[in-house]
């Protein structure tokens, strides 16, 4: 493994156990001093806290949050079977 996996693995851990996020399924790469987020959290204050978990352990690093935020919320109305 390269130094910039280790450290994608190393924030993926800190995102992962982080209670401000405690995401699993938020891919991590690094290119560089780059961090690119992708992925899927339920809402924004989620996706924000993203960042703060990474500027706290590696200030150094630039963030890209390209984390979407999608819902999961109940079903609304009725479905419909045929």
């Amino acid at each position: 493994m390269t130094a910039e996996q280790y450290l994608a693995a190393d924030l993926r851990r800190a995102i992962a156990e982080d209670p401000r996020t405690a995401e699993l399924g938020v891919r991590v790469t690094v290119r560089g001093n780059h961090v690119l987020l992708t992925g899927d959290v339920t809402c924004e204050e989620r996706r924000a806290a993203l960042e703060e978990v990474l500027q706290d352990v590696a200030p150094e690093l630039h963030v890209m949050n390209d984390v979407c935020v999608t819902p999961a919320g109940e079903p609304v109305g009725e479905e419909e079977l045929r």
